[in-house]
């Protein structure tokens, strides 16, 4: 490796590290619930799928969770865990269910590179599903947007 080389990599994982949200880590696993790709497949819908293992996205204004308004907590489609609470629930007009913080220790997140710009995934932190993606142009207290697929949860009302 030459010096060029160290120092883009050096400034690679500065800047990953730069747009982590405060308060989120980076998590890639290993994960407490691991099943092979045909044991997801068989618990999951296709769509499901798609978006939880394979980081897909569903369309925008697709999800029937975007008009939920009940009081109740999200859980991540893929092992049932709790992961983000309807008060932190808005409307950011994006098309998908946003919220501006999640519940604690529920999510994890990691750099996704598979656009031009660097963005940060946000995961299940129990089986890694891919729920979405967190940006910084969200509401206070946070000012975090948690931009989600909604395939990528259910909805229990309190």
């Amino acid at each position: 490796m030459n010096r060029r080389h160290f120092l883009a990599a050096t400034a690679g994982l500065l800047a990953s590290a730069a747009i982590l949200p405060r308060g989120l880590q980076a998590s890639a696993g290993p994960f407490e619930i691991t099943l092979t790709e045909a044991e997801w497949r068989a618990r999951l819908t296709p769509a499901q799928f798609k978006v939880l293992r394979k980081e897909g996205t569903e369309r925008p204004f697709t999800s029937p969770l975007n008009d939920e308004t009940r009081a109740g907590i999200y859980h991540c489609a893929g092992c049932d865990l709790p992961v983000y609470p309807s008060t932190t629930k808005y409307d950011s007009g994006t098309g998908w269910p946003s919220f501006w913080a999640p519940l604690e220790e529920a999510i994890g997140t990691k750099a996704d590179r598979k656009l031009i710009y660097l963005r940060t995934e946000v995961h299940c932190r129990r089986c890694g599903g891919h729920l979405g993606h967190v940006f910084d142009d969200g509401p206070q207290p946070t000012g975090k947007r948690h931009c989600l697929n909604g395939v990528a949860l259910t909805f229990k009302p309190a």
